[in-house]
């Protein structure tokens, strides 16, 4: 089962949440930040040791402060007009976190919009494709949440769930 909420990540007491990260996974903006800020300088110095994550990629740190046992942390593309194989990896950053999750024996995991703030992704194309990512997950986890920030994008992420 899919889970839509409006929410802010950080409040979320679930297994692991994933934190829109870029690629050098030192904090930034919207929700890298609040999840970097939320948990703690101690997730920057755990981040600091892993070094880097390739676009479409996911790693696993602690979760510190955070109510949750872990944070998976993806990094999803920079929107550019669609033809640069946007789709591709941002749906392999959902394989690579429900994947990662999974190893790890977790049963409950809430994903925000990822690439959709400052990267640019467009947020109706960003919750098709997330949507569809989970559906293929929903036997090996408890709990699949997609955690929205406003009700648009709640919308759109009911929405597509519907047409499923």
């Amino acid at each position: 089962m899919i889970e839509v909420r409006i929410a802010d990540i950080t409040t979320l007491e679930i297994d692991v949440i994933v934190n829109a990260a870029n690629e050098g996974l030192l904090g930034g903006g919207g929700v890298d930040g609040a999840i970097h800020r939320a948990a703690g300088p101690a997730l920057s110095d755990a981040c600091r040791a892993i070094g880097h994550c390739p676009t479409g990629s996911a790693v696993l740190t602690e979760a510190f402060r955070l109510p949750a046992k872990a944070v998976i942390h993806t990094v999803g593309p920079i929107w550019t007009g669609g033809s640069a194989g946007e789709a591709v990896l941002l749906a392999s950053c959902y394989r690579a976190s429900f994947e990662l999750a999974r190893a790890h024996g977790f049963g409950s995991i809430a994903f925000p919009a990822i690439s959709t703030g400052i990267y640019g992704y467009p947020p109706a194309l960003a919750a098709g494709i997330a949507i569809d990512s989970m559906q293929r997950y929903t036997a090996a986890f408890d709990r699949i949440v997609a955690c929205c920030f406003s009700a648009a994008d709640a919308e759109l992420y009911e929405r597509r769930l519907e047409e499923c």
